[in-house]
């Protein structure tokens, strides 16, 4: 293979420098930009060799690339056009004012002349005269107070009035400059290479020692037989090379076609992730006759099933009772959607007349109510490294039920029996029975009922008094949730020994805000910092006023982020009766009033 990218390569480089030597260098790159006039012989631009053009006849390119002609004594003028056959070169002054140049104008040193030619006198005047035939105002040469005519001839000059005027100096230019706003053409005298051009002939000035300078029609050279010759080798090799390549490629696909192939079957079990649905038959079948039961709870009972040897399903039979509809099609039409390493994947579901279930991946660590309100501390404990895993997966869950779906999904009831743990405590969320779909643009739901469970209802969801139902009702919970993994029991616990201690929020609050150590559960050094973080985070989450509650967005970037630069949040509990240390706070009794409001 490096053998022929040799030898391709080498054959390239024949016919490139072939192809060179067959162009003449003079006619490389003849203009200033795409739009540019033609430049050839008599002229040249100054980069390009001297037999190229003819002297005097000397061009070149400004950074705009604009064409410019440079005449004798340092009078530049930009070039618009170049007729050959009538030896005419169409310029303009850049400033738009030629009489200012008039006077270093000396054409005499040059090939050009005007095409009309007249005499002009210039005067400066202080005060404005009468202009008339012959007798013209020069305005970009004008100062106030100091007007400049042109006179046509001395002719004119006796018989003007040029009292209070001064003489600048005599000009030749074009018979009409005074009226020209833009451009003016120049010719030059002869044909300078005869009938030369054509034929594939050019002209270029002959190198000699002579003092004339002299031209001589060369013929351009045509593509010769050898390049063709070249160009037909190096057709076949890369006709050789393209063929290698194909090869080489086909007989080393076999793996990218055994990446195909898993890539193929990935998308077919991608395609299985779409909740199944189910028969009742089926459903007792995948549960072996209901055998293994995990739990119960209100809205019906879980039961472990298997679909294969090695995959495993938690099937969830719903009460035949009222109400059911809802919470069965919210699950389906909400779950059947998400695919996320922190929420519970719906495998499939049964509708089969009044018999529903709803079947999910199983998580063999069931649910994190287990390990942080079990009694039996040594079998359950969760290191606070792991606490602090779990809240940070528990919020990612959050943020993209808020953010992720293409609609904004509420969940309405974060608390620990809703949050399942995988065989790594990978947290996942479940249960999206109260579950409620609206659009990210939608600052508010309506809602005719309360969802959720009480100690994790945001106060809005209580009464509007508070505020618009929102994502920020599950930011909330999500608080809630916190404090309790924090203090390792529920949020409201009557059975602790001290008054202090019955509303834990209150409490975590009180000690934080003086400085306190919280000396919960603390076994290793860094513990301390974690469990104030978390706790941090969580009163952040729980104020009263939904506005004052920080996104799922943010709560992920505290909890992520360093400890020590999170600062305390306003006093959620300002509305509770007053507290200290000594006499704690009080659980949160005042009634709610529900307002219900039409979907």
């Amino acid at each position: 293979m490096d053998r022929y990218l040799c030898l391709f390569l080498f054959l390239f480089l024949t016919l490139f420098v072939e192809m060179r030597g067959g162009r003449d260098e003079c006619m490389t790159s003849n203009r200033c930009g795409d739009q540019g006039p033609l430049i050839q012989f008599p002229f040249r631009l100054k980069d390009r060799p001297h037999h190229c053009g003819y002297p005097g006849f000397e061009l070149s390119c400004t950074e705009n690339n604009q064409t410019m002609l440079d005449l004798p004594v340092s009078v530049k003028i930009l070039v618009k056009k170049i007729a050959y056959k009538s030896r005419e070169i169409i310029v303009q002054d850049p400033d738009n004012c030629l009489a200012r140049q008039l006077r270093n104008f000396n054409l005499a040193a040059s090939p050009f002349y005007f095409k009309f030619e007249r005499d002009f006198t210039l005067f400066t005047c202080s005060s404005d005269k009468t202009e008339s035939y012959g007798f013209q105002s020069i305005p970009c040469l004008s100062i106030p107070g100091n007007p400049v005519y042109a006179v046509h001839s001395s002719r004119y000059v006796e018989d003007t009035d040029l009292s209070s005027c001064r003489r600048l100096y005599n000009a030749s230019a074009p018979e009409d400059f005074m009226f020209i706003e833009s451009a003016f053409s120049l010719k030059w005298s002869k044909s300078i290479c005869g009938s030369c051009p054509g034929g594939g002939k050019i002209c270029r000035l002959k190198k000699s020692n002579s003092t004339e300078p002299e031209t001589e029609c060369i013929k351009v050279k045509g593509v010769s037989k050898k390049i063709i010759v070249t160009g037909a080798i190096f057709g076949f090799f890369l006709l050789v090379l393209v063929i290698v390549m194909l090869y080489r490629v086909y007989s080393s696909d076999k793996v990218e076609r055994e990446n195909r192939v898993k890539v193929k079957k990935f998308l077919e079990d991608y395609e299985a992730l779409k909740p199944s649905r189910y028969s009742y038959v089926d459903v007792k079948r995948i549960t072996s006759q209901f055998k293994d039961k995990l739990g119960q709870g209100g809205y019906g009972t879980v039961y472990k099933g298997k679909l294969s040897d090695e995959v495993f399903v938690a099937v969830k039979i719903l009460n035949n009772s009222q109400g059911n509809g809802e919470e069965f099609i919210n699950e389906v039409a909400t779950m059947g959607t998400i695919h996320h390493v922190n929420i519970v994947r719906l495998v499939g579901f049964c509708a089969d007349r009044f018999k529903r279930a709803l079947i999910y991946e199983y998580l063999p660590n069931e649910s994190l109510e287990k390990f942080i309100f079990s009694k039996v501390v040594k079998n359950y404990s969760l290191s606070w490294k792991k606490l602090q895993e779990i809240a940070i997966g528990i919020a990612k869950g959050i943020e993209y039920l808020h953010q992720g779906c293409d609609q904004r999904i509420l969940h309405f009831d974060i608390k620990p029996h809703n949050i399942l743990l995988d065989h790594n405590f990978n947290p996942k969320i479940s249960d999206f029975g109260l579950a409620k779909l609206c659009s990210k643009e939608q600052s508010a739901v309506s809602m005719t009922i309360v969802r959720g469970t009480m100690g994790y209802i945001a106060p809005e969801v209580l009464s509007r008094n508070f505020g618009n139902v929102s994502y920020k009702s599950d930011v909330y919970s999500f608080g809630m949730l916190l404090l309790e993994m924090v203090g390792g029991r529920k949020n409201i616990d009557v059975s602790v020994e001290s008054t202090s201690q019955v509303y834990f929020p209150e409490w975590i609050y009180n000690h934080l805000d003086i400085g306190e150590e919280l000396h919960i559960r603390i076994e290793e050094e860094g513990d301390v910092e974690i469990a104030k973080k978390l706790a941090i985070v969580g009163l952040s989450c729980i104020q009263w006023c939904p506005v004052d509650r920080p996104s799922m967005k943010i709560v992920v970037q505290m909890l992520e982020g360093e400890g020590d630069k999170l600062t305390m949040p306003p006093n959620p509990f300002a509305s509770t009766v007053p507290t200290n240390l000594s006499k704690p706070g009080r659980v949160f009794q005042q009634e709610l009033a529900i307002i219900s409001e039409l979907e």
